[in-house]
């Protein structure tokens, strides 16, 4: 015995705090957004071959150089990942509070224009 007429399914109540639509995040921003991918994938490389270099250099046998080296390049990934979201945090407020600024300058220019009296 199936079910002919299908019950619709209540949406499912999200986990985590509930962020407003107008708020401001470095994924929603595509400068931000693809500056934390290219530091990600700077880090991980850099890691990898810093780390591979140094192992190579101090005679270490090629299975701990790889494996030194793959889990420097996923320290070196985290880290800038860890550097790229604390500097795109300021910049964002940076540039949101200058954006700010100058709509205020706009609009005071255009209060200050209009309370002149018309000659």
């Amino acid at each position: 015995m199936a079910k002919d007429a299908k019950t619709p399914k209540k949406p499912k109540k999200a986990k985590g705090p509930q962020v407003p639509e107008n708020a401001i995040s470095i994924a929603a921003h595509p400068r931000a957004a693809y500056g934390v991918k290219r530091a990600k994938g700077i880090g991980g490389l850099v890691g990898l071959l810093l780390v591979g270099l140094l192992s190579l250099q101090a005679g270490a046998p090629a299975a701990d150089i790889g494996l030194r080296a793959l889990i420097g390049g996923v320290l070196g990934y985290v880290t800038f990942w860890t550097l790229a979201l604390h500097t795109w945090r300021h910049l964002i407020v940076a540039e949101a509070r200058a954006a700010a600024q100058r709509a205020r300058a706009i609009l005071d220019a255009a209060d200050e224009s209009a309370r002149e009296p018309a000659a």
